[in-house]
């Protein structure tokens, strides 16, 4: 498992040299919406693609 400090240097070393404080902050943000996504999965579950898909399809018209 990687170190929130390694996930930043490997972020960092993936942005353009030009990038602005609010693109950093932002990829932050979503790196961090994302693990939390992955550790909620891991521990609640997660459910098939074609189960979301039957869901979804219960609410949306084409």
């Amino acid at each position: 498992m990687s170190t929130a400090k390694h996930d930043v240097e490997l972020l960092l070393n993936k942005l353009p040299e030009d990038c602005t404080l609010e693109d950093i902050q932002y990829h932050l943000y979503v790196l961090e919406k994302v693990r939390r996504g992955l550790a909620e999965a891991h521990v609640h579950g997660s459910i098939p693609q074609s189960e979301v898909e039957a869901r979804l399809s219960q609410w949306l018209t084409e």
